[in-house]
């Protein structure tokens, strides 16, 4: 009976687990949120707008939520390297859920009477 228990709990957090493990940490659903926000973004435009990330995390952010195929990273072959960033379609399934978190945040934020 109680490795039927843990099979179920194991089961159902796979869901929880797959979807943190990809949008987890610091900076992850906030790219996603910029990204959405700007449609496109360079290198330099994220790294202004996450001034709190130093390059080697956004460089390895950016590589993981390319990897999970949550974002494209389009290489533009001119002089200097021009390379963008955008929201693949897998990401863009997220941003319903990213903007509830952002809408729950300025709630909290005003019952707390914080500065946004």
């Amino acid at each position: 009976m109680k490795n039927k228990l843990i099979n179920s709990e194991i089961k159902q957090m796979c869901g929880v687990d797959y979807a943190f493990k990809r949008i987890g940490g610091k900076y992850k659903g906030r790219i996603l949120w910029h990204l959405h926000s700007k449609t496109v973004l360079r290198y330099g435009e994220l790294s202004r707008t996450l001034p709190d990330i130093t390059t080697k995390m956004l460089t390895q952010t950016l590589r993981e939520l390319e990897e999970d195929k949550l974002i494209i990273r389009e290489v533009y072959h001119v002089v200097p390297p021009k390379v963008e960033y955008s929201l693949s379609e897998t990401g863009l399934e997220l941003i319903p859920f990213i903007q509830y978190l952002h809408n729950w945040g300025n709630i909290q934020l005003e019952k707390e009477a914080l500065p946004c």
